[in-house]
């Protein structure tokens, strides 16, 4: 099979040239493409610029990497000349917003996606800068972006940083195409188009992608018509319309081609490309990786944890509200084959730095490894309803089967001492398979001492907003978790992942989470204060103040201190927090918890009163 070939067979692969001299070394003359990433390169299939250029690479196309180029000259970006068909420009794998700040707008102190973590290798908003460096060195040449920072900003969207709606970034950084999604389908065929000789402004029918027209007479395709860039920033109702028909708009079998106005201009989105066969994942992930960080780096600390890691599944029909997956990767399941990931754990083993355990087999979501129905797969998923909130779909389809099939497999081979779980998993749909072998086995071998598991909260009315399930399934998954450690011996803890003034969130809720946290006797190192990033529903409710799939009216929490607040409450055993936890249990009318009792948060300050009880 092809991946066999690529994986075990093929003994002269190299890293992509990242000079000039090494693409003169590979006897060429001029590339075909050229990328361009805020990251330094990492050829990895968990890092998607590899993905992309391996991908166009095994269609025979000569690709070059431009790797975090100095932006603020011209030369790095001139240095491999003129490319045959197009530059290809990513922020990398992460949005460069997020990449440099804090929820705080504070700067970040380190880049784990650059060379010993250091900062200030990239720009802010990185595609539209290199964008646009390019757009005037070579005015004639297209550029192509695409990658999380340009997917999730393909249509108008509210900034967090900048605390505005922006355009789409293809009118911001002036490319002449947008590929959104994983991108493996729709760049090759992108690519397949302008090796033909078609020019990019004819280069409209690509699914997946988005352009900017001044005429939309000639689109065929049904349409949508969204609210104008002008309407949306003089009307969040009207930008919570939108964001609602954008949603309903992701599924690849559903979706409508969607035009939204924007000045003289049409940005026009095609529908998102279908999800990767089991054949086509199993192809991707069998390119000729190095997996390996270039060797012009010391030490890339992103890879690191990805690096002893395998990928089993794309999507995630979770559908939080919180996270933009779902305008990303979409919400249908792909997934390799156990023979394609066996193969990859043997690859893993002939590492000389591997110790026999593997991280990570999993993906956005570790145990779904299947649609969540078949039906998705011929009718796609269901535009007015989640797979698992508020209550599971009468149609779900709930096995770990397979995933549980994988995982022994890889367990069994020569030299692999334990394979853990580490990127997530959905404890409610654990807890609705009627057949309990998999959370035993997770329990018995997968786990390294701690389970991450995400409740987000919990309070209902910040659960339903979050898009999760409510609290009594949380407390029956710990209870189950509890009494299968106990039952084989064991000694193994839950890490609860929490989000802190989340839309829906008030005082009141913050302080209700904290009690719960007391009660289980954990206070959690980490707090995540959400983040509104763009094209997530929960930012879209931070923005706007509304429901986008109800339009009712959303308490949110803006202010810097009353944030402050709510974490601290959720960390209420630092010291450090007792002034503020005491400030918010006040602002709550909640004295009762400040004191000696055994259901108190917090001992009082001097000269405050103190509860006994």
């Amino acid at each position: 099979m092809r991946f066999l070939y690529n994986v075990l067979m093929n003994e002269t692969h190299r890293f992509l040239p990242i000079s000039h001299a090494e693409m003169i070394e590979r006897g060429w003359e001029q590339p075909d493409f050229i990328f361009v990433s805020g990251d330094a390169y990492v050829d990895h299939p968990s890092f998607g610029p590899a993905i992309i250029t391996r991908t166009l690479e095994s269609f025979g196309y000569r690709v070059v990497m431009l790797a975090q180029p100095d932006w603020h000259h011209d030369m790095p970006f001139m240095q491999f000349g003129r490319p045959r068909l197009a530059f290809l420009v990513s922020s990398g794998n992460i949005d460069s917003m997020v990449n440099h700040y804090y929820v705080s707008k504070r700067p970040r102190s380190s880049d784990l996606y650059s060379d010993n973590g250091e900062m200030g290798h990239r720009p802010d908003r990185a595609t539209i800068v290199y964008s646009r460096i390019i757009k005037r060195l070579y005015p004639d040449v297209p550029v192509i972006i695409g990658g999380i920072e340009a997917s999730l900003r393909r249509l108008s969207h509210y900034d967090y940083w900048q605390d505005a709606v922006r355009h789409s970034i293809l009118v911001d950084s002036q490319a002449d195409l947008l590929l959104y999604g994983m991108g493996e389908t729709s760049v090759a065929e992108t690519a397949e188009a302008l090796n033909s000789g078609l020019d990019i402004r004819d280069v409209t029918y690509i699914r997946g992608s988005a352009y900017l027209t001044h005429d939309i007479s000639s689109i065929a395709d049904e349409t949508i018509k969204l609210p104008s860039f002008e309407t949306v920033c003089a009307d969040k109702r009207a930008y919570a319309s939108s964001f609602a028909i954008q949603h309903a708009n992701s599924d690849p079998f559903i979706a409508k081609t969607l035009i939204e106005p924007d000045g003289d201009v049409f940005i026009v989105q095609n529908p998102p490309a279908y999800p990767l066969s089991t054949q086509q994942m199993d192809d991707t992930y069998a390119l000729p990786y190095m997996r390996a960080a270039h060797p012009c780096y010391h030490d890339i600390p992103a890879f690191k944890e990805v690096r002893f890691s395998i990928t089993a599944n794309r999507g995630c029909f979770g559908s939080c509200s919180f996270c933009a997956l779902t305008n990303h990767q979409g919400r249908i399941i792909s997934h390799r084959s156990k023979q394609s990931i066996v193969a990859e754990a043997q690859l893993l083993k002939a590492d000389p730095e591997f110790k026999g355990y593997i991280n990570d087999i999993g993906g956005p979501t570790a145990n779904f490894y299947q649609p969540s129905c078949h039906r998705q797969l011929e009718h796609g998923t269901c535009p007015d309803r989640r797979c698992l909130f508020p209550k599971p779909c009468p149609n779900l389809e709930v096995s770990h089967a397979d995933y549980l099939d994988i995982l022994r497999s890889v367990a069994a081979l020569d030299g692999i001492k334990k394979v853990f779980i580490r990127s997530g998993i959905r404890y409610d749909y654990l807890m609705y398979d009627k057949d309990d072998s998999f959370f035993r086995q997770l329990v018995q071998h997968h786990i390294s001492g701690q389970l991450k598991v995400a409740p987000e909260h919990i309070c209902p009315e910040v659960l339903d907003l979050m898009g999760k399930p409510s609290r009594d399934v949380y407390l029956r998954f710990t209870s189950r978790f509890a009494q299968l450690n106990k039952e084989y011996g064991l000694e193994q803890f839950l890490v609860p992942y929490l989000i802190s003034s989340h839309p829906g969130s008030t005082i009141e809720s913050a302080v209700e989470l904290a009690c719960y946290l007391k009660s289980i006797h954990h206070i959690p190192e980490q707090v995540q204060d959400f983040y509104p990033t763009p094209s997530s529903a929960s930012t879209c409710m931070y923005y706007t103040g509304l429901d986008p799939f109800t339009m009712k009216e959303v308490y949110v929490e803006k202010d810097p201190h009353r944030k402050k607040l709510q974490r601290a409450l959720l960390q209420y055993g630092y010291p450090a927090n007792r002034q503020l936890v005491i400030q918010a249990l006040r602002m709550a009318h909640r004295q009762d918890l400040i004191g000696y009792g055994p259901q108190c948060l917090v001992r009082p300050a001097a000269g405050l009163e103190t509860t006994r009880h």
